[in-house]
């Protein structure tokens, strides 16, 4: 089978990528990626010669045409996405190029040769937050209520994969996930920057409303849960993937200062930036019941993993760090 993977350089598509070639290693897999600031080539140095990288947009439609029909390409996974809220704050132009048009350039050039499957990723914020007690949680058919630029252009990315389904037959599947942990993150998500920040003995930015929580998933399980899609999803199904473990922005900064010895004053309160989602929680009992997936990383042995992992690659991300646009302890 051949594979093409979008956003291939960045977190969850680069430890999607090399999931995918040492689980399948007879398919042939094409690793796109623009390369913006998130996109981080050496996340793939180990598998490079595993690949064909090739440096693109997905926004450019004849691009993408002339690329699935030269590599004769099943299936598409489309990770490729602006993702940081606070960066959609400043510049939402850019996330609804890229989430929304970019998507829709993806989806027609897809259209227009014929694919298996486009799987499209996405995240449990189109469903808008959750109040801090509520006992309920986000499923498939619970509406899109997106607040941020960031969410409300990952829902209309979502919309349009569903409207080339409905309208042109094009054989999707969508993933919405929780909040990923692991292994090659960009250092302006908030596991990476504090763990970075906490072992250069920096102040760690907490925004004033500690109690927020996040439903935290390691990005192995998430690549698990695609795999699953992809072999027995039903085309035009969206499947929830969550692990139920909910955690604050306050325990995840203690987590962290434990693990690295580090001492507590390193906290520090900032303003919360505009429109913070308060919480997300996810039922994944589609996916659990009909597929059989279950999370196989334990939250807190696999977050100490991953603040390891940082600890024993300071020569991955310390070129990263200037690179990050938004400086979190600015908001006013």
């Amino acid at each position: 089978m051949n594979l093409l993977v979008t956003g291939a350089a960045g977190f969850i598509g680069s430890n999607f990528t090399r999931y995918w070639v040492n689980e399948h290693p007879d398919d042939s897999v094409v690793a796109l990626d623009l390369l913006t600031y998130a996109g981080n080539e050496p996340s793939l140095d180990d598998i490079r010669s595993k690949i064909t990288f090739v440096q693109g947009d997905i926004g450019d439609g004849p691009k993408m045409e002339t690329l699935l029909e030269e590599h004769s390409i099943d299936i598409v996974v489309n990770f490729a996405a602006e993702s940081h809220n606070s960066l959609a704050i400043v510049n939402p132009t850019l996330f609804f190029q890229t989430n929304v048009m970019g998507t829709q350039a993806l989806l027609e050039a897809c259209r227009r040769v014929g694919v298996q499957r486009f799987h499209h990723v996405s995240t449990c914020e189109v469903y808008g937050d959750l109040d801090l007690n509520d006992p309920g949680s986000f499923n498939e058919s619970s509406p899109y209520r997106p607040q941020t630029p960031y969410n409300a252009s990952k829902a209309g990315g979502d919309h349009a994969v569903r409207a080339y389904h409905e309208t042109y037959g094009v054989p999707i599947t969508i993933t919405n996930c929780s909040n990923n942990f692991g292994a090659y993150q960009f250092p302006e998500k908030v596991i990476p920057l504090f763990t970075t920040r906490a072992i250069n003995d920096v102040e760690l930015p907490l925004y004033k409303t500690t109690a927020n929580k996040r439903e935290w998933l390691h990005v192995d399980d998430h690549c698990r849960a695609i795999d699953l899609v992809l072999a027995n999803g039903q085309v035009g199904e969206t499947y929830n993937v969550g692990s139920g473990v909910e955690k604050s922005i306050l325990e995840i900064a203690d987590v962290i200062l434990d693990e690295l010895d580090k001492p507590e004053s390193l906290k520090t309160i900032v303003p919360d930036r505009p429109s913070h989602d308060r919480r997300y929680l996810l039922d994944s009992s589609k996916l659990r019941n009909k597929l059989g997936w279950e999370p196989q990383v334990d939250f807190d042995s696999g977050v100490r993993e991953t603040i390891q992992w940082y600890v024993n690659n300071r020569q991955w991300w310390e070129p990263l760090v200037d690179r990050a646009p938004i400086v979190e302890e600015s908001w006013a």
